[in-house]
């Protein structure tokens, strides 16, 4: 991976716990405590840094596109009923997000969905609901916005979004949304990287937008602190799946922006295969401690585990929900 994922308020700070562990150790890693003091603090760190971010874009089928480089990947669907994005990324990068779009259609936003309530996918919401786009979300992710949420597992407090930023229009479990000449199916996934998780399909065009249900080619950040778990992410990628066919074009939250069937499916196999192993290794007494100096990600750590979540972190993650 080349790419460097900015991350602001609600992201996390993934980038940095990465790559802050790797510097302090040589290329080694800190424990999870150790790691989650190193969060501290970081958050105007990422959005200065998210302030120089590029914008990448990708034209995929039809009139759908994919912005890279605010955050989570961005879907774009233009046309006469004006724009409609799939995530809001960083308000740092709001110049950079505008040429991007003004790059495709002079349209106005008027329309935005939220995959989830993490500040990497949702800190543009007030300025796009202030250039008059309704927002369309999940009830827990409207939940999780209103409210102020600790996450423990980075030892970190958000405050509650502005007024602004909150969705004007949830749902619970699918909603169908018409524009553009295009269909667009929001369905739940429980449970998975939060309780709010939503993925987003193009009909037409035969893309499907999976949030941070899938993270290509990187380990996934699981927020057990709003309702994630790997369980469900498991069995939320599975549904996702079964809801795509080899030409359907998924899009992942993080990673690079243009995946399908087949690296979703070795996504899957890698989550499987990581959490039977520090299962088998929990139901053995073992500690925290010993289960992430058992490696047991080594496998798989060429490809998933070179970027953002280490594979100690990883580990640590699959620990608690095991």
């Amino acid at each position: 991976m080349t790419n460097v994922y900015r991350l602001s308020r609600r992201g996390f700070c993934l980038c940095c716990i990465g790559a802050t562990t790797m510097a302090a150790t040589g290329g080694g890693w800190l424990s999870p405590r150790q790691s989650f003091a190193k969060a501290l603090g970081i958050v105007e760190m990422i959005r200065a840094d998210a302030a120089k971010a590029s914008i990448k874009t990708y034209k995929l089928r039809g009139n759908v596109a994919i912005l890279e480089g605010s955050g989570g990947n961005m879907g774009v669907l233009t046309g006469a009923d004006g724009t409609l994005l799939v995530d809001a990324g960083i308000t740092a990068t709001r110049p950079r997000i505008m040429g991007a779009l003004a790059s495709l259609d002079n349209a106005p936003v008027k329309h935005l969905v939220n995959t989830h309530w993490h500040f990497d996918h949702a800190d543009g919401n007030e300025w796009i609901s202030r250039e008059g786009a309704r927002i369309i979300a999940h009830a827990n992710t409207r939940k999780n916005l209103m409210a102020a949420v600790r996450v423990e597992d980075w030892n970190f407090n958000f405050p509650a979004a502005p007024s602004a930023a909150i969705p004007t229009e949830t749902f619970s479990g699918e909603k169908t949304v018409v524009l553009n000449k295009s269909t667009l199916l929001l369905k739940h996934h429980p449970n998975a990287h939060t309780d709010g998780d939503i993925a987003v399909t193009f009909a037409e065009a035969n893309v499907l937008h999976a949030g941070d249900i899938y993270w290509n080619g990187i380990y996934p950040f699981i927020d057990y602190s709003t309702g994630g778990s790997i369980d469900g992410t498991i069995r939320e990628v599975e549904a996702i799946l079964s809801d795509a066919d080899d030409q359907t074009i998924i899009v992942p939250g993080h990673g690079h922006p243009v995946s399908n069937k087949s690296e979703l499916r070795d996504y899957r196999e890698m989550l499987v295969a990581i959490r039977d192993r520090v299962s088998a290794l929990k139901r053995q007494k073992r500690t925290l401690e010993e289960i992430v100096a058992a490696n047991p990600t080594a496998p798989f750590d060429q490809k998933w585990g070179q970027f953002v979540i280490t594979p100690a972190f990883f580990t640590k993650l699959v620990y608690e929900g095991v």
